[in-house]
């Protein structure tokens, strides 16, 4: 199965339709106000609606409250919820049953130890492995910073992987990984929340031509 690409941090109809006509699977919105990517319910309502029957949308939240949820499922319809949070497993189920949508979640890595962390999560269709962020972060995910990928090795189920990707670094972190969606957000800017089409563009096709290696390595 190919690896499915997602461009998060989307903020423009340009990027929308950038990712969808290069063959990406998913564009990430990000509700979260702290993040320079950030758009509001209305915003988000809108590239909704410009990707919907071209490239699958994902919400991303983090440590949302119900009626956060519900405003999102209602207006925005996305396709995917992202929680990039503190969630617990039980809220994770939660937010899912009371959504009726698939959710990803975030699981932050810095040693091979904290991928036992994802065992807890079996109401989660998708983890989604990302570096953990530093002392001096303000935000969970976004920050351009990479793990050991190879911290990855005894994961069995299909995954998400996401930190410090890059058009350049793509293709071996699908390779090492067998990661069977790769995310990218600050890998594909020039500068914070403004994404470069032509990184965007070499992103999707780094990870489309590293496909076929990556089934073979899982075979």
């Amino acid at each position: 199965m190919a690896v499915k690409v997602k461009i998060c941090g989307v903020r423009t109809p340009a990027v929308v339709e950038a990712a969808a006509e290069a063959g990406a699977d998913f564009i990430g919105l990000v509700l979260f106000p702290k993040s320079p990517r950030y758009v509001e319910l209305e915003e988000a309502r809108v590239l909704a609606a410009i990707a919907r029957g071209k490239i699958g949308t994902v919400a991303v939240l983090v440590d949302p409250d119900d009626e956060l949820v519900d405003a999102v499922v209602a207006r925005v319809r996305p396709d995917f919820l992202q929680l990039h949070g503190s969630e617990t497993p039980e809220r994770v189920a939660a937010i899912k049953a009371r959504s009726s949508l698939p959710v990803m979640k975030a699981i932050s890595i810095a040693e091979a130890a904290d991928v036992a962390q994802a065992s807890a999560y079996a109401a989660a269709d998708y983890i989604l492995f990302d570096a953990k962020a530093g002392p001096s972060a303000t935000l969970p995910g976004g920050n351009g910073v990479a793990f050991d990928w190879l911290a990855l090795k005894s994961f069995k189920a299909p995954f998400a992987l996401s930190g410090g990707l890059t058009p350049d670094t793509v293709g071996e972190a699908i390779r090492l990984t067998g990661a069977s969606l790769v995310d990218v957000s600050s890998g594909v800017e020039r500068a914070p929340g403004e994404k470069d089409l032509s990184l965007v563009r070499r992103f999707i096709q780094a990870a489309r031509s590293a496909a076929p290696q990556a089934r073979a390595k899982a075979s």
